[in-house]
């Protein structure tokens, strides 16, 4: 099968999207797919197109709708999307009225549709290969990882923050890998770092360098959005 993968994140980009369109790719091709992977739908033939994010991927899941209307079309819901654009933005909704599949990472996303919707939606766990020989966890502290580029959206100080509440004697250390996407994280991340013996900024990092520091440590923070208020979802069945 010949399919055209699309991503709103750059080639060479450390960014959620391009990560996972990347691997996606390399995925279907060991299952003997021909892949493409590209930013924006310009024309090319293919038997299917797989889009991430449903809003910054409209004009090219649009304008491959158009031309072919017959062919399947896949949507990848990412974390603004399920808690964010579906529910404020028309042009995501489009989104999710044109794609014959709607994946979502977890169980619960398709909740966040409308009931009407949810029959499209299929659920893909992400996964990962665990190191062939783990590293050894720190001797003096109890590190605890954070994953993600710094931005509004990901509350990305609340590790940091939560760790100035603990007593003297912890040993809590937290690392937080990921660039900074505005010159405003970056001055409050290096303010942070310069303030708070318990968090350590390491900026972007080279996937290897990640998965070590993810797997050498007792915890890993991830943010957890909290349910859209008025979502689509529920104003679909209401």
């Amino acid at each position: 099968m010949d399919i055209t993968l699309i991503t709103p994140a750059p080639r060479n980009s450390r960014r959620g999207n391009r990560v996972t369109a990347d691997r996606w790719a390399r995925i279907l091709r060991e299952l003997g797919h021909r892949v493409s992977v590209q930013e924006e739908y310009a024309g090319r033939r293919c038997d299917l197109m797989v889009a991430l994010h449903a809003l910054r991927s409209h004009p090219s899941m649009r304008r491959f709708r158009e031309a072919h209307p017959d062919l399947p079309l896949v949507l990848a819901l990412t974390g603004t999307d399920l808690y964010g654009d579906i529910h404020s933005h028309p042009d995501a909704r489009e989104s999710l009225e044109m794609a014959g599949r709607i994946v979502v990472l977890n169980s619960l996303g398709g909740e966040e549709l409308p009931a009407r919707l949810r029959p499209k939606v299929r659920v893909i766990y992400q996964s990962a290969s665990p190191p062939a020989r783990p590293p050894r966890p720190s001797a003096d502290a109890i590190e605890v990882c954070v994953l993600g580029h710094l931005r509004p959206v990901k509350d990305p100080f609340r590790a940091a923050r939560a760790a100035r509440l603990l007593g003297p004697s912890s040993r809590i250390r937290v690392l937080h890998l990921g660039a900074a996407l505005s010159p405003e994280m970056e001055a409050e991340a290096r303010e942070e770092a310069a303030s708070n013996p318990r968090y350590q900024w390491l900026g972007e990092v080279p996937r290897p360098e990640a998965l070590r520091i993810l797997a050498r440590s007792r915890l890993h923070v991830m943010r957890a959005t909290p349910p859209s208020t008025g979502s689509c979802g529920n104003a679909a069945s209401a």
